[in-house]
């Protein structure tokens, strides 16, 4: 047998099951979104489920609490992420730093969702020992973070995961930039604020920038935090999508999949800018 072609006819079989899974459910996915659902007797293929999502205020609403959620608990773990990475860079490496750094990450949302009700709800920990102190005189003084509008509960999830995947991603080039480079732009009169500015910066964004997408795109996807922790309205598109499937007006469903159909079309996107993006950091390979 050829020895280049022996190991793809190995995995030829799990990879014909698995394409078909996929090709089925997203042929489904579009069909469906398109109003063809011929077990319920609906036969026509229309664009109004698009033109009836895309001009509701809660789809709208929706759309714009998933956005914000996860830019801002994105853009949070990579500003935070990327100063604790280079502040290791600065000290001795530490194998006891990584270890407590992976913890966060081994650990499933679900665990992390039940700590942060036990911990920051109104009649978590925190509250407690707020009452305890006479800080508030009830529990129902202290800040909602959990199933609130603003979707604290849910920031704080997706950055407990989120920093230490940012740091371990950006700790191995950091390091390398400030052995290389950041002594000499010292020698040469720079700052140490200003050869973090303008060399290590630039030298890591690629990575930094592929972080951000991809934890953009894990927190816009996401389903279970939002479902556990998220507020009842607006909801994030996931649960938007699954309240319409699990409906006992089963037309809804082609609601579920037009919702479906276009954080699909998004993640492609996302998907098609990371790999740019990896492919660019090469360049900046040192």
């Amino acid at each position: 047998m050829n020895k280049n072609l022996k190991p793809y006819l190995l995995i030829a079989p799990v990879a014909i099951l698995l394409g078909t899974v996929m090709i089925v459910g997203i042929s489904n996915c579009i069909t469906q979104s398109l109003g063809y659902f011929p077990q319920i007797g609906m036969n026509n293929v229309t664009l109004d489920y698009y033109k009836e999502i895309l001009g509701e205020a809660t789809f709208l609403k929706s759309l714009l609490f998933s956005m914000k959620t996860s830019l801002i608990s994105a853009f949070i773990s990579v500003f935070i992420g990327v100063v604790l990475a280079y502040l290791l860079c600065q000290s001795k490496y530490s194998k006891l730093r990584i270890y407590i750094l992976n913890l966060p990450i081994i650990i499933p949302h679900i665990i992390v969702v039940i700590l942060t009700i036990f911990i920051f709800s109104q009649t978590g920990i925190i509250s407690r020992i707020f009452y305890k102190l006479g800080i508030i005189n009830d529990s129902s003084d202290f800040i909602n973070l959990i199933l609130d509008k603003k979707g604290i509960g849910i920031i704080l999830v997706y950055l407990w995961k989120g920093i230490p995947y940012v740091v371990l991603t950006a700790y191995n080039i950091l390091r390398k930039v400030s052995e290389k480079l950041e002594i000499v732009a010292l020698n040469l009169g720079a700052s140490k604020i200003q050869s973090f500015i303008y060399v290590v910066l630039p030298l890591a964004m690629p990575s930094i920038i592929s972080s951000f997408i991809i934890l953009f795109s894990f927190a816009f996807g996401s389903y279970e935090v939002p479902f556990l922790i998220g507020p009842s309205t607006p909801k994030v598109l996931s649960v938007y999508a699954y309240v319409n499937y699990i409906s006992s007006d089963l037309s809804k469903r082609s609601f579920a999949m037009v919702i479906n159909t276009i954080l699909s079309v998004i993640s492609f996107v996302l998907l098609i800018i990371y790999n740019k993006i990896f492919n660019n950091m090469y360049k900046y390979k040192l």
